[in-house]
């Protein structure tokens, strides 16, 4: 199985930035790095502790952005306020916002099947 990224267009009070992101079904939220969301002048609203894949635990601000996927629209969504080296990252909790899934066979970002139960 490959990468897939999509490319997104995040906005904040007026501000927007196209952004690459990679979609990463193990990532709750979606990550920013540090120079887009200052460039969007997000500011932080708390902090959350993330568990990395190797085990390593680091702490990040969060904060909220719209975010514009091209074809479904655009979302207010919870975002984490990334470092310089953190990876641009679209996670879960931004997918099911836009009621998306990925499908990882086809290596692309598709509607998901929405249950009310």
């Amino acid at each position: 199985m490959g990468l897939v990224y999509i490319d997104a267009t995040v906005k904040n009070e007026g501000k927007e930035v196209p952004v690459k992101l990679l979609v990463d079904s193990g990532s709750t939220y979606t990550v920013l790095k540090k120079e887009i969301w200052e460039y969007l002048g997000l500011k932080p609203m708390g902090e959350v502790k993330l568990i990395l894949a190797d085990g390593t635990v680091i702490r990040r601000k969060t904060s909220e952005a719209v975010i514009e996927l091209k074809g479904y629209g655009e979302r207010h969504s919870p975002v984490i306020l990334g470092e310089s080296e953190d990876e641009n990252l679209l996670g879960t909790v931004t997918l099911e916002i836009f009621g998306l899934i990925l499908d990882p066979l086809r290596r692309e970002i598709r509607p998901a099947r929405l249950l009310m139960k």
